[in-house]
């Protein structure tokens, strides 16, 4: 190229070093011309093709390299690779020039190749995210460890090209170097395996709900890295932590929750013990008007009324033979009233059970599942059935236990005497 506009140079009559210098000034013009079509052919032509074709697929994932502008790096690949071809050509009669000229062209294509594969990998793993397999066996940790490598081998490139040694001269000084490796990425080697097991056991997926006491976690889990997880606290803070610390420390995942379609209520109403009697004739009316129990009473006084019969009990007083109970009763209703709640489960544990009492009165505990875990339905659910047990109760002549203070614990300490004229 640099002889034919030489050629053409001479025909002006110039001089030599004249001529020389124009015909290399207009070489150069030529090639960063090409360079600049190149670029303009593959921007706007092929590219934009591209782009317009993946628009037109009947796939929306595919849409994802558009978005992310994958192939608009590759616009810069054809200008470096003109100049990579023609450069010498024109700076011939200087080796330096031709040598500097093939170094830097291939560091531009180094970086660009490099950078192409980094958004191609970006892509990829966005459009893995839109299935549902993604969730359960995340690849963020495997494509930070190719990203990784790649930006390892490209360094090495760069510096093979800059140093102009032969890559292999560099590998085989890494053999010396391995442990100095080893400590350096020490953190990304551990979060790999970690990432390895987690995946391979399937402990914790993207969207997994998990409380980690130790690092103040109670959220959902929104990105498994390579060295780090990444959870959204249900109050809206993002907390990070190691990766393999879900390897090495405790944690509760709620998935198995999630997964049966089905959420534990575990709490007791505390009764009074003072308020814990036999039912009278009278009570036992009031409470066979109760629809849910109305069967239960009915049946209940007909098999202690054979059974006080055949044993020659003296009913006149209650203690002698067997009678029910106001706290027995009313757990037979608080058992009834959640059995034909529409939004409790009787396909997993259902328990209605008494425990020991304490100083804080007789527990009556609540050991049944909801029909959804959606938490703010959960919590409604919950909170509705509470709301009806604590107006239920005194129908039962039971009163609600509560640690009596200032007034209240004067009242209840003061003689019977003293509280009928008070009252009066």
């Amino acid at each position: 190229m640099l002889d034919m506009i030489s050629d053409l140079v001479d025909s002006f009559g110039l001089s030599e070093d004249l001529a020389f210098g124009v015909a290399v000034g207009a070489a150069l013009l030529v090639v960063l011309a090409l360079a600049f079509f190149a670029y303009l052919v593959m921007r706007y032509v092929i590219v934009a093709t591209l782009a317009r074709a993946i628009m037109r697929s009947e796939s929306k994932r595919d849409d994802t390299f558009t978005r992310m502008k994958v192939f608009p790096r590759l616009s810069h690949v054809a200008p470096a690779a003109v100049i990579y071809a023609l450069g010498p050509a024109v700076f011939a009669p200087f080796p330096i020039a031709v040598q500097a000229i093939e170094t830097a062209s291939l560091l531009y294509l180094t970086l660009m190749i490099v950078l192409f594969i980094d958004a191609l990998m970006n892509a990829g793993v966005a459009i893995y995210r839109t299935y549902e397999t993604s969730k359960t066996f995340p690849i963020t940790s495997f494509v930070q460890i190719a990203k990784l490598l790649l930006y390892f081998f490209g360094a090495i490139t760069v510096l093979s090209l800059v140093l102009g040694q032969s890559p292999f001269a560099f590998f085989a000084g890494l053999g010396a170097m391995t442990a100095v490796l080893m400590l350096v990425f020490k953190d990304p080697i551990l979060g790999f395996v970690a990432g390895i097991q987690l995946s391979a056991n399937r402990m914790v997926t993207v969207g997994d709900w998990i409380e980690m006491p130790k690092f103040s976690v109670d959220g959902d889990i929104i990105e498994i890295g390579l060295t780090t997880v990444k959870i959204r606290n249900f109050d809206k803070t993002i907390t990070t932590i190691p990766t393999q610390s879900l390897i090495n420390d405790s944690f509760k995942n709620w998935r198995g929750m999630q997964e049966t379609g089905g959420r534990r209520i575990k709490r007791a109403i505390h009764l009074d013990v003072g308020s814990v009697k036999f039912c009278d004739a009278e009570m036992l009316s009031r409470f066979a008007r109760i629809q849910y129990i109305a069967d239960y009473i009915a049946a209940k006084k007909m098999e202690l009324s054979a059974y006080n019969t055949a044993a020659e009990v003296d009913t006149s007083t209650l203690v002698n033979g067997r009678h029910l109970t106001n706290v027995g009763t009313f757990r037979a209703y608080v058992e009834a009233y959640l059995r034909a709640h529409p939004k409790i489960s009787t396909a997993f544990t259902f328990l209605v059970r008494q425990l020991e009492p304490t100083e804080n009165g007789l527990p009556i505990e609540v050991y049944v599942f909801t029909t959804t875990t959606d938490w703010i339905d959960y919590e409604s659910i919950q909170s509705d059935i509470f709301d009806h047990l604590f107006a239920a109760a005194p129908e039962f002549d039971l009163r609600l236990f509560q640690n009596p203070t200032g007034a209240d614990f004067a009242r209840l300490n003061m003689p019977q005497s003293s509280v009928s004229k008070t009252e009066t």
